[in-house]
């Protein structure tokens, strides 16, 4: 290919453009890869590099935009490689020679058509074959923070590019998998570095309240009534007021489902300068008690319709409830004092008057607590840093487009409803339409009707209802149907298609991670001749949001290991969050060096798709096998016949074995009258699939229902109770 060094007639792109880690640049001769490149950033790595012998290495069937092209045309150093390369490690020798007195090969990725905050904008093909080179190799993340910015956010304020230096991967170390841990530990550097995350949350819900206060509203389901955005931020800044008089406690107990007066409470709470802590109603009495007493609460606001309604619920004394219905409408001077100047007065100004910036960055800004579904719920303290990661890469992912809703009908204390039905409509401008149950779906397809909502996000069991009740026609204005808490069921999301027209998509999270890491979306229109990095994959639960490092080890040694093998998964990023609350214990057992322990088991594909395999608490180590509960109940349900989809009939434990070290137990709600003959006949049968013997169900216990959470997972803990024959 022709080449030449670079001109001086080339003009230096004025945007500022930030390096990371420049001194771990090696001197000796390297393989550049960097995960996307445009021209000023090509120029830029031309700079880098200066004084050392450059070498262009391009694909020959890619397709580059014209500055790219001409440059590369104009340069007097360049080799090209075929993606189609049966002896890459061939091609590695001859190019080895450009690397001889430490000159550098940086390879050019062509064009490419990604979704928004992709990593890396090279196809896996071309990374194979770069990787069998048998080259050192450098990777580079780019972060570009003006395509990646939220709306309240000055894009002009923000530089044009961060380029991260990756750790330097060996030659016999090169491969995918180390590319892809390198790259996404590079870009979480790159991307953790913004200004905005060291933020107050509550001083960005003002501003986002200020720019989108008369174009955007939310909607209450419930009794169809609506509020704009700037009314919202009245309300909650009157009612704020009230709040710091009520108690000295730093965080306030909220005890509502979605709807105007739980956005205004949450909002309120923050802007009161404390921390609002939206409790489980549907969690058992100890349960319940547990989360109060760890988050030292004793101001409840709530609404005396609910009171009534669930009446289950360990209400505290009336003295320590707010009835926020009746407090209202006694602000309604002091609303319309603080609409006048919410109007008047710039944000800055009024989150001075209010003073918002006093907590941010990694001080807490909302209090949440896990399933319980394998022990104790565990309080999440989440930062303001955390929830304006979360909000940004999850905002950055999807690309919502102007004018959009969303239903928000998930509880409040639910991880996902918290961040993605309370935070983001306001940071990003969308109309927010609420419910107050996620099961009715018979009126939520009339809301998504009526105002025409764009963005559903739900979990297999509630998408279940929609098969049930719901005219097609009602959803014909869904672009994005996203699940999670549990795994989706491809026969499920085939049928959701056929009916509605529509794929619904998986993506993951958990309380600890703000919540989202992953998830799937319809891939983007090809244009041009450009290659389509892929944004969906079936079975997958999609790839990491931007900014989030992955690294996986294996559950029987805790070394770290390939992505690509099955093993045990930890996060890094902005969005983790920084310990349990008041468990300094539990937390140092997921916490080490920023990096999260999930509990869960899983790999990562060539482009970046995360296939979850199930929960290490669902494994059994049995002869030293690792056997996974999850694989065994498919099993189960298949030689039995049995339709997991629509009801849960059986259950895996695990249970201590003196010979095995554990050993496989069944609970099962069919009835039999011989359940010792019924597990030998069933052994045979998973024997005749392929199973191992010792993946074998030992035993087989009778037990009338299967415990779930109300979300729908399976409810480990009460699992093992009756595994073990306790109450």
């Amino acid at each position: 290919m022709a080449a030449a060094s670079l001109s001086p007639s080339f003009p230096m792109s004025s945007a500022s453009i930030q390096i990371l880690h420049q001194e771990r640049l090696p001197q000796s001769g390297v393989l550049v890869i960097p995960g996307r490149l445009d021209f000023s950033l090509l120029l830029h790595l031309e700079k880098l590099f200066e004084g050392r012998k450059i070498t262009w290495l391009i694909e020959e069937k890619a397709n580059y935009d014209p500055g790219i092209r001409g440059f590369l045309e104009q340069s007097s150093s360049g080799a090209a490689f075929s993606a189609a390369d049966g002896a890459p490690a061939s091609a590695g020798s001859q190019l080895s020679g450009f690397l001889a007195d430490g000159g550098v090969i940086i390879y050019v990725p062509g064009r490419a058509i990604t979704r928004n905050g992709t990593a890396c904008h090279i196809p896996s093909s071309h990374l194979r074959v770069m990787c069998a080179f048998g080259l050192p190799i450098l990777p580079i993340a780019v972060d570009t923070p003006h395509n990646s910015c939220l709306s309240i956010e000055r894009s002009s304020s923000l530089p044009h590019a961060v380029m991260a230096i990756g750790q330097p991967i060996g030659a016999a170390a090169a491969s995918v998998a180390a590319f892809q841990q390198n790259l996404y530990e590079a870009a979480e550097e790159a991307y953790a570095s913004r200004s905005l995350f060291k933020g107050s949350l509550a001083m960005a819900l003002l501003e986002g309240l200020k720019k989108h206060g008369s174009k955007n509203k939310i909607v209450d389901g419930a009794d169809d009534t609506e509020m704009s955005f700037e009314r919202v931020l009245a309300a909650a800044i009157a009612f704020s007021k009230t709040l710091k008089q009520e108690t000295d406690k730093a965080r306030i107990a909220i005890v509502l489902p979605p709807g105007k007066v739980g956005l205004i409470a949450n909002l309120a709470v923050l802007f009161a300068g404390k921390t609002p802590v939206n409790l489980n109603f549907t969690a058992g009495h100890e349960a319940i008690k547990a989360t109060i007493r760890q988050a030292d609460v004793d101001r409840f606001i709530t609404a005396d319709p609910f009171v009534r309604k669930v009446s289950s619920f360990p209400w505290p004394p009336n003295r320590d409830l707010i009835l926020i219905e009746r407090e209202l409408p006694a602000l309604r001077k002091k609303i319309f004092k603080w609409a006048i100047l919410a109007k008047l007065l710039p944000a800055r100004v009024l989150g001075i008057l209010l003073g918002l910036n006093r907590r941010k960055g990694d001080d807490e800004a909302t209090l949440l607590f896990t399933s319980g579904s394998a022990g104790e719920p565990k309080g999440v303290s989440l930062s303001h840093r955390n929830i304006l990661a979360n909000v940004c890469q999850f905002s950055t992912r999807i690309e919502v487009p102007f004018g959009s809703s969303i239903l928000g009908s998930l509880p409040l204390f639910h991880s996902f409803g918290s961040t993605v039905t309370l935070w983001f409509p306001i940071l990003e401008g969308v109309n927010l339409i609420t419910y107050p149950s996620p099961l009715d779906t018979k009126r939520h397809a009339e809301l998504i009707a009526f105002h025409q909502i764009n963005i559903l996000l739900s979990t297999p069991t509630f998408l279940r209802g929609y098969m049930k009740r719901v005219d097609p026609a009602q959803l014909a204005s869904l672009n994005l149907v996203v699940t999670g808490a549990e795994k989706l069921p491809r026969s499920l999301a085939q049928a959701f298609q056929e009916k509605f027209h529509i794929r619904p998509l998986e993506g993951y999270g958990l309380t600890e991670t703000s919540p989202a890491t992953n998830f799937n979306l319809p891939d983007p229109a090809p244009e041009y001749e450009s290659v389509v990095i892929p944004s969906a994959r079936e079975g997958s639960v999609g790839q990491l949001l931007p900014g989030l490092a992955m690294r996986l080890t294996d559950p029987v040694t805790a070394q770290v290991i390939p992505l690509n093998r099955q093993g045990i998964i930890w996060f890094k990023g902005p969005n983790v969050f920084n310990g349990y609350l008041g468990n300094p214990q539990q937390s140092a057992a997921v916490l080490v060096d920023g990096w999260f322990r999930t509990g869960d088991v899983g790999r990562l594909d060539d482009d970046g798709f995360l296939y979850i395999e199930g929960r290490i608490s669902r494994f059994s180590k049995i002869g030293g096998e690792m056997v996974p509960h999850e694989t065994v109940e498919a099993a189960i349900n298949k030689v039995l016949g049995l339709d997991a989809e629509t009801e849960r009939k059986i259950a895996v434990v695990g249970i201590p074995d003196e010979q095995k070290g554990e050993a496989i137990l069944l609970l099962s709600t069919i009835a039999g009258a011989a359940l010792e003959q019924e597990c030998i006949h069933l052994r045979y049968k998973l024997l005749d699939e392929g199973l191992s013997s010792l993946w074998c169900p030992k035993q087989i216990i009778y037990v009338p229902e299967i415990p779930v959470l109300a979300s729908g997972k399976l409810d480990i803990k009460s699992c093992e109770t009756l595994a073990k024959g306790t109450p």
